[in-house]
């Protein structure tokens, strides 16, 4: 195991003409060191074990056991904040992106920071249907698993991890660049080979609160160490006109206006691509995958301008560890999506308005009731003194008594 196939596997992207599945194999391979298969019996144990594994026990949005085992494996490290978790968007979130742009067969699907590849392979199972009901032909199927998903990872452990997963959910040949996606650094790119410049759908979570230094600066046209603005701007120049995407931004992106280059990013969305929706989510989504920010959903198309901007509030309900945020807290907002309607976690703000706020996008219900005491300090000080006068009653009575 350790002193001959691996080494073995490694080697396989290094043959001549080697195949992309090769590839493959040779990039998920290539940051294990050693496995702890050591003698005969553990290796059958673990093919036991894997035999054990049945369709009947497997959540039908899957399509194959294996995948849902692995996504099973990729929560628990985030759980426990171990090496996956900042990688880790949540499986619930990501279905309803992935089902808000609902991305055909035919399109490419990119994801610029992939982590472990939950939106290019929640995006594969929406697109094939289940049990592949969505595929008509032979040619679609190949497309699909061939020429569809685009991403690029930067984490030589998390690179590996979302290959594997991708193979899992039989995608045969994820087009993963290894590197720095912001500076361009370039680790391993044999899997990108062919990768188009501009991509029909954009689905992403770019890393809350991460820091990028000059040599990433220097590639935009607006300079920031903010990881999300850097991203953002990519994820605008990489999308085709017509094009859709949906991404996870924190609450500071929204509503930071005093940072040029955060204003100016978001002039540029909003001169470039109908932001036509954004979902404030609570402030808990994510804490199971180690990060408790308060977070929103944005969905635009590239084509503009946007003209208006309509919002739903998701952001009062309790969520944490022991109560994760489910997908049915989105059946309302999808019956509303259609006409964009308005409702008490729903309405919509127009170009103007942002333009007047500085382009501080922050979702703020104006259906909330407000539960602020408006006394002033005198009506309070009043019912003080009224209060210790019913006090001073009572215990008059309890004395007599």
């Amino acid at each position: 195991m350790n002193g001959e196939l691996l080494p073995y596997l490694k080697r396989l992207r290094e043959q001549p003409n080697a195949a992309p599945r090769q590839k493959v194999i040779s990039e998920i391979m290539a940051g294990v060191e050693h496995v702890r298969i050591d003698t005969e019996r553990n290796m059958l144990d673990v093919l036991d074990k894997v035999h054990a594994i049945t369709d009947e026990a497997i959540d039908p949005t899957h399509v194959s056991p294996l995948s849902q085992v692995y996504e099973g494996l990729l929560l628990k490290m985030g759980e426990r904040g171990n090496d996956g978790g900042q990688f880790f968007t949540p499986r619930q979130i990501i279905r309803a992106m992935v089902k808000v742009i609902d991305p055909k067969i035919g399109e490419t699907v990119y994801d610029p920071g992939c982590g472990t590849g939950g939106f290019l392979a929640q995006s594969f199972e929406h697109m094939a249907g289940p049990n592949y009901s969505h595929i008509t032909s032979p040619d679609q199927l190949e497309t699909l698993k061939h020429r569809t998903f685009y991403g690029r990872e930067k984490d030589n452990l998390i690179y590996s991890i979302a290959l594997a997963n991708l193979v899992l959910h039989r995608i045969d040949d994820p087009h993963v660049w290894h590197g720095n996606t912001l500076t361009g650094a370039e680790t391993y790119g044999g899997l990108f080979e062919g990768a188009p410049a501009l991509y029909d759908v954009i689905l992403m979570n770019p890393p809350f609160g991460g820091k990028e230094g000059k040599e990433a600066q220097t590639r935009f046209a607006y300079k920031t160490g903010a990881t999300q603005i850097l991203f953002l701007q990519h994820v605008i120049d990489s999308l085709k006109p017509g094009g859709r995407c949906g991404i996870v931004l924190d609450e500071g992106v929204l509503f930071r206006t005093n940072e040029a280059a955060f204003v100016q990013t978001k002039r540029k969305l909003l001169d470039d691509c109908d932001l036509w929706c954004i979902v404030s989510m609570p402030g808990g989504v994510f804490t199971a995958a180690g990060a408790g920010v308060k977070t929103n959903l944005l969905f635009f198309t590239k084509g503009g301008p946007t003209n208006k901007i309509w919002y739903y509030d998701l952001s009062d309900i309790k969520v944490g560890k022991k109560r994760p945020f489910m997908l049915d807290k989105f059946d309302d907002f999808f019956r509303l999506l259609p006409e964009r309607a308005d409702s008490e976690r729903s309405w919509t703000i127009t170009r103007a308005e942002i333009e007047a706020g500085n382009y501080d996008l922050k979702a703020v219900n104006p259906n909330t009731k407000s539960n602020e005491d408006t006394r002033t300090p005198e009506e309070l000080l009043d019912l003080i003194a009224a209060k210790g006068r019913e006090v001073e009653e009572a215990l008059a009575v309890l004395r007599r008594a």
